[in-house]
């Protein structure tokens, strides 16, 4: 059997949950799609799905190939693609989707520069916080914050930015300076709902991660509210550095804990893998991919 067509086999029985799911996708009958998964288990000396007669599941063993065919077959559709679309100019519309604060300051300007070089493209950008169905919604490309819930979905990291904990000089004269992450415990820590995973922060010490829950005055769905009530004196934040990073030069914001470490803030760009990548995805995406790590202070 052809490796590949049982690699997408197996991806859309896995995300189908089901022998007979696939195989109606795939117009194959359920016996031929049970072969390919039984072909590549035996090649691959592991079980991938946990079967009952009630349910099917991945095994540990079948999440790892899962994530790795899905690249595979991204590599061989992008390849084909490119080939195809060699001489086609990207055109039309290219919806995207980004978090208002990055969306407005970085993506915003880099596609200024990235339609003057393409006359027949034209793009509507959304500003919304947090994951939605790109499909539902007609979305192209989006620019997500953070871990990716949806594995139905290819992403491509951009860049990653500092994370850092800060709080008005106001508030850390009135309340204290907090010294360890359990300290924070005692505060009010605003919490941004677009970093993942919402009110948990965690560092990383001489003692290994910790991971703190936290709670406060205000919650948000996007940073700049929690920014702003920070700024004020309400309490803490842990927000990127490329938001930030003017208030504390300007003396607003006071960074604390600077001993311990924080895992940074990952920026990836996200596509349906079912499509095949597109003249003007494709180009945008190695537009941003070059542009946004500079023009924002990150690290590729």
């Amino acid at each position: 059997m052809d490796k590949l067509t049982s690699m997408n086999v197996f991806v859309r029985v896995a995300k189908a949950g089901s022998f007979a799911g696939a195989a109606k996708d795939l117009d194959i009958s359920r016996a031929m799609a049970t072969k390919h998964i039984m072909q590549l288990e035996s090649e691959l000396n592991t079980r991938l799905f946990n079967r009952t007669t009630r349910s099917l599941s991945l095994t540990e063993a079948g999440e790892a190939y899962l994530e790795r065919c899905q690249q595979v077959l991204l590599d061989v559709a992008e390849m084909e693609s490119a080939i195809t679309h060699l001489q086609t100019e990207p055109r039309g519309t290219l919806k995207i989707l980004a978090p208002p604060v990055i969306g407005a300051s970085h993506i915003s300007p880099g596609l200024t520069e990235y339609l003057k070089n393409y006359p027949d493209l034209s793009v509507e950008m959304v500003l919304k916080g947090g994951q939605v169905d790109l499909i539902d919604e007609g979305v192209d490309l989006a620019i997500y914050l953070g871990q990716l819930n949806d594995t139905s979905l290819v992403a491509r990291k951009l860049a990653s930015s500092s994370l850092v904990v800060c709080a008005s000089p106001e508030y850390l004269k009135s309340h204290g300076t907090p010294q360890d992450p359990e300290d924070l415990e005692d505060h009010s820590c605003l919490i941004n709902w677009a970093i993942p995973p919402r009110n948990k922060w965690r560092f990383k010490g001489i003692l290994g991660e910790r991971t703190v829950t936290v709670t406060g005055r205000m919650q948000a769905n996007m940073a700049d509210p929690i920014r702003n009530a920070a700024v004020n004196g309400l309490g803490l934040i842990m927000l990127p550095r490329y938001i930030v990073g003017r208030d504390i030069e300007q003396g607003r914001l006071q960074v604390v804990m600077e001993q311990y470490g924080i895992s940074p803030l990952e920026i990836y760009a996200v596509y349906p893998h079912r499509k095949y990548m597109s003249a003007k995805v494709r180009s945008f995406l190695e537009f941003i991919q070059a542009w946004l790590p500079h023009r924002i202070g990150m690290n590729p």
